[in-house]
C-alpha cells in the first residue's frame, strides 16, 4: 500500500502538490507517464476513444522530440499534456540547477502548466521552484503496471482495491508496462464505469 496509495506522511513532504481531487465527488482522473512512443501510445488513445475517456499524459520531452506524430495525436484527441522532464531524471540525483534546466527544456515543446516528477520525488528546492510555475500532480493510486513482479490481473486488482473518490490513477504508456497495462487498463475502465465513477480531466 505504501507504493500503490501513498500515506499521509509521504504526501506531506510536498505541501501543495495535488495527490487526490475532490473526495466528495465520485470521479477519477486517469493519467499516463513516460510516453509518447509509437509502440504503445496509439493503442492507449484508441482504447480511450472506445470508452469516451479523456486522460492526462505526463510526457518525457525526449520522447516528444523523437515521436512528434504520437505527441500530436494525444493533443488532437483532446487529452491534457503534463511535463515529466526531458530525460526522465530523478530529482535526488541531480543538482537543482540541472534538474530545472531539464524540466525547462521539456516545456519548450510541451508548454504546459502541469508537472509530475519521475519516480515521484525531487529535492525540496526543486519542488518549491517548480511549484511557482506548475501545478505539481502526484497520484492517489499508482497501478504498478511497470513492475516485473506483477502481472496484469494483479495490476487490475490494485485498481479495484485502492481506488476511491477523487483518485488520480497512474498507468504508463511505455514498453516496460505494455503487457500489464494492456491487460489491466480496459478492465479497469469498464469496472470503474460499472461502479459509477466518472472520468474527469485534470
Amino acid at each position: 500500500m505504501f507504493i500503490e496509495q501513498p500515506p499521509r506522511i509521504l504526501r506531506a513532504l510536498y505541501p501543495g502538490a495535488i495527490w487526490r481531487m475532490d473526495p466528495n465527488e465520485k470521479a477519477v482522473y486517469l493519467t499516463f507517464d513516460d510516453g509518447p512512443i509509437p509502440e504503445i501510445t496509439p493503442w492507449v488513445l484508441d482504447l480511450l476513444d472506445k470508452y469516451n475517456v479523456k486522460a492526462t499524459f505526463f510526457m518525457v520531452g525526449d520522447n516528444v522530440r523523437k515521436h512528434p506524430k504520437e505527441y500530436q495525436m494525444v493533443v488532437d484527441r483532446g487529452h491534457r499534456i503534463g511535463n515529466h522532464t526531458f530525460n526522465h531524471i530523478r530529482g535526488f540525483e541531480y543538482l537543482s540547477e540541472n534538474y530545472l534546466k531539464n524540466t525547462d527544456k521539456a516545456n519548450e515543446m510541451l508548454k504546459t502548466d502541469l508537472f509530475r516528477p519521475p519516480h515521484g520525488h525531487m529535492r525540496w528546492g526543486q519542488y518549491f521552484t517548480l511549484k511557482r510555475h506548475y501545478k505539481i500532480v502526484m497520484w492517489d493510486l499508482v497501478t504498478r503496471d511497470y513492475s516485473k513482479r506483477r502481472n496484469g490481473e494483479q495490476v487490475f486488482q490494485n485498481v479495484k482495491k485502492y481506488v476511491r473518490n477523487g483518485s488520480i490513477i497512474t498507468f504508463h504508456d511505455s514498453v516496460k508496462a505494455e503487457k500489464n497495462m494492456k491487460y489491466a487498463l480496459p478492465r479497469s475502465i469498464e469496472w470503474l464505469q460499472e461502479q459509477g465513477y466518472e472520468f474527469k480531466l485534470l
